[in-house]
């Protein structure tokens, strides 16, 4: 029901637009909010914002699926996804129906650091809204069916998913790049472990990582705080205050060498590849400035790999860089598609773009053109309560504050070319390179020894990635 909301306050949530620290800085200035705590260990951030009747929650429990068991990955992802399937006085379709009388919003996911669980409600209907959120997360019962059909639902998923390869290159190379690294288990799971998950693993992951003390509580919108703390203190005050296993988070080292996955599927005509290594940390303190040469490389329209590969020579409708920035380091990939006959062009174009990054760095002009595009994509970032509750619900998690944002144009507009040079050679991986190619075997396995000294090679058809 998310659009019964949206349409009302469309173009009027902009939270931060007269958020300016002053002309002489034209630095964001993220609003002010409160930090409180139950004393259950529950950590709560309040936001007021009173231009519109609309309160946002975000909540983060710091378990995701590097929490998973060996063998049961997907479980922390089925575990968010059944809160709403059931409580002990609720049918999953009375929770839908109650949450439709409203016009609100309720979802759950995972990711490999935490779980996430947000929710919207009018300001009128603040109170049974919160009740719907306290009774989902608090007393759910993860009927039996719901999880069988969930996982029927999940294994069907990523058949479809491999049969259109793009949507799970990224899962290949994740496994790939860290192996038995936590970040390299399928945070959705594959077709072997959910096969594999019941209701008594979904209980367990329940009991060991759903706790107050394991929990952050944002809540942004038409509130006042000690109104708002006393209205999540009566629903979620007696939640008992038990410690959380804890996730232990070792860091992956980048892969020395080269080596390359080919994942054959026989009735491709394209072939979708990501080549990269390990990258960096959310609390990277070159994160910044790293943005900045990838927008320039691949992170934008006009980048270096999108104008060579698509725009100019034709070989793709798209080609990108990103980092993926997480607890621990993530991974970095450049990631695009071609077709069968240009797969090795369009890769060795990649990577000579990569090299000339390196040779010939960045001039002046292309500084100050990524800055102004990076400055000028952020703040539609954080303009709506949904988005602010997410923002500072993760800069509790990481540990960041708000000069995360207060000084954001300040040090994307400190950037020099000799930090260009030292974050490029540092950052952007040239020697030391992974490779995953998914595509028809037949027609590009030749080539694969041109890369990389170690070719490994799986079917799309095997179970898992």
């Amino acid at each position: 029901m998310k659009h019964a909301i949206i349409p009302m306050f469309a173009g009027a949530l902009l939270l931060l637009a007269a958020s300016y620290a002053g002309a002489g800085t034209g630095d964001l200035k993220l609003p002010a909010y409160k930090k409180a705590s139950l004393p259950n260990g529950l950590t709560l951030l309040l936001m007021e914002h009173h231009e519109v009747p609309l309160v946002s929650f975000s909540m983060i429990v710091k378990s995701g699926s590097v929490a998973d068991p060996a063998g049961k990955q997907g479980l922390a992802s089925a575990t968010a996804v059944l809160l709403r399937k059931g409580t002990k006085t609720r049918s999953a379709e009375q929770i839908s129906q109650e949450l439709d009388s409203i016009g609100a919003q309720f979802f759950a996911g995972a990711n490999p650091d935490y779980i996430t669980i947000g929710a919207e409600f009018l300001r009128k209907d603040l109170a049974k809204g919160l009740d719907l959120l306290a009774d989902s997360l608090l007393n759910p019962t993860f009927p039996q069916a719901e999880v069988d059909k969930l996982m029927r639902q999940g294994i069907d998923g990523i058949r479809v998913a491999k049969d259109r390869a793009q949507g799970v290159l990224g899962i290949y190379f994740n496994a790939y790049l860290f192996g038995s690294h936590p970040y390299g288990r399928p945070a959705e799971g594959d077709e072997k472990s959910l096969a594999a998950i019941g209701r008594d693993d979904v209980l367990g992951y329940y009991k060991a990582n759903f706790m107050p003390g394991n929990v952050i509580m944002a809540v942004v919108g038409d509130f006042s705080p000690a109104e708002m703390e006393k209205m999540i203190a009566a629903r979620f005050g007696a939640w008992p205050a038990t410690a959380a296993a804890g996730a232990v988070m070792p860091q992956a080292e980048p892969v020395r060498g080269r080596k390359l996955l080919l994942v054959d599927k026989p009735d491709a005509t394209q072939t979708f590849f990501q080549i990269g290594n390990v990258g960096i940390a959310r609390t990277n303190p070159d994160r910044v400035y790293i943005d900045i040469i990838n927008t320039l490389f691949g992170g934008r329209f006009t980048s270096m790999l999108n104008n060579e590969l698509r725009v100019n020579s034709g070989l793709t409708y798209g080609a990108r860089s990103f980092f993926t920035e997480r607890k621990a380091p993530g991974p970095f990939a450049i990631s695009t598609y071609t077709g069968n006959a240009t797969t090795e062009k369009a890769i060795d174009m990649a990577l000579d773009l990569l090299r000339r990054l390196h040779e010939k760095g960045i001039t002046e002009e292309d500084l100050n053109s990524a800055k102004s595009y990076v400055k000028g994509q952020f703040p539609p970032e954080i303009e709506t309560s949904d988005r602010l509750a997410s923002l500072i619900a993760s800069l509790e998690f990481f540990a960041l504050d708000e000069n995360e944002i207060d000084g954001f144009y300040s040090k994307v507009d400190s950037m020099t070319l000799v930090d260009a040079k030292r974050v490029i050679q540092q950052y952007f991986p040239l020697d030391h390179l992974v490779f995953v190619l998914i595509g028809k075997s037949s027609d590009i396995a030749g080539i694969a020894g041109k890369y990389a000294s170690q070719i490994d090679r799986k079917s799309i058809t095997d179970p898992g990635f």
